[in-house]
């Protein structure tokens, strides 16, 4: 079985806007994995072909495939499929959502428990996958039954606490957005756009509140201080900052989601940050 190298810094787009030219200029401006996020289902993840035939070293890592939508018998033969034509780049990232999007959401470990020995049983090795984990509990499962935890909407300290939880060994790769943009009243009602939805999930509120924020500071918006740590904006070497700021705090991998008004290119901003932290 070949070894799956993330490398130290990646990138995180929806499935569904990322195809094999920006795949293939994001390995070329030195990032090493591009993360699908958007939970995409066996039949999205046909794009994954074309997006490592577009590249020779590139991981193309999914974030996440919801345990609810997919099942377990279902995405294990996508990831036979890719594992044995691309050795070593096809990493699954696999997650519960968040209970107001998944009408039969219950029992939350014990589903994911289950997920996970379905996979067992399906050839999924454990070194394959990655599980979405934000609290305690599923922090040491994903040490102990997968490769490691994928952590979105995250700040350093949230890293810093999961690598104690985690210990020396398993991966730690979470999502951090950032915003190129110097005018802070331009990017952090950009960033209240993105982040609307999120601060409405109670996985992610209450995992903010584990950190210190407190309800006036997710409501109405965000407060800026929460905004400004969960998309941190500036130039292209304060965006690069907030990513190193996680690899400090212990993380192995960054997903840097690059948020963009309206949707524009992300390939100029990704290019500046690779040029501050010198990946091309």
């Amino acid at each position: 079985m070949t070894e799956i190298d993330t490398g130290r810094y990646g990138i995180w787009r929806r499935w569904n806007q990322v195809g094999p030219e920006l795949a293939a200029e994001a390995e070329a401006l030195g990032y090493g994995t591009v993360w699908l996020g958007g939970s995409p289902t066996p039949k999205d993840l046909e794009i994954v072909q074309g997006l490592l035939v577009a590249t020779e070293r590139l991981v193309v890592a999914t974030g996440i495939v919801n345990m609810w939508a997919t099942d377990a018998r279902d995405v294990a033969p996508v990831h036979r499929s890719l594992a044995e034509a691309f050795p070593g780049r096809f990493l699954l990232g696999v997650g519960i959502g968040h209970p107001e999007a998944t009408r039969e959401y219950a029992s939350p470990y014990e589903t994911i428990v289950s997920y996970l020995d379905v996979l067992d049983a399906e050839g999924v090795p454990a070194a394959d996958r990655v599980l979405a984990a934000l609290g305690p509990k599923v922090l040491r499962l994903a040490g102990e039954r997968a490769r490691g935890a994928h952590p979105y909407l995250v700040t350093p300290e949230h890293t810093r606490r999961a690598r104690e939880v985690l210990g020396a060994g398993p991966l730690l790769a979470p999502e951090q957005k950032v915003i190129v943009d110097t005018d802070p009243e331009n990017a952090r009602a950009l960033a209240r756009v993105n982040l609307k939805f999120y601060l409405q999930l109670g996985n992610y509120t209450a995992n903010l509140k584990r950190l210190g924020w407190t309800d006036a500071d997710i409501a109405d918006g965000g407060s800026d201080a929460l905004i400004d740590a969960l998309a941190p904006h500036g130039d292209a070497a304060t965006a690069a900052a907030a990513l190193t700021a996680h690899l400090d705090a212990g993380a192995d991998h960054v997903a840097v989601q690059l948020l963009t008004k309206d949707d524009a290119d992300p390939l100029p901003g990704l290019r500046a940050i690779s040029e501050v932290l010198g990946l091309a």
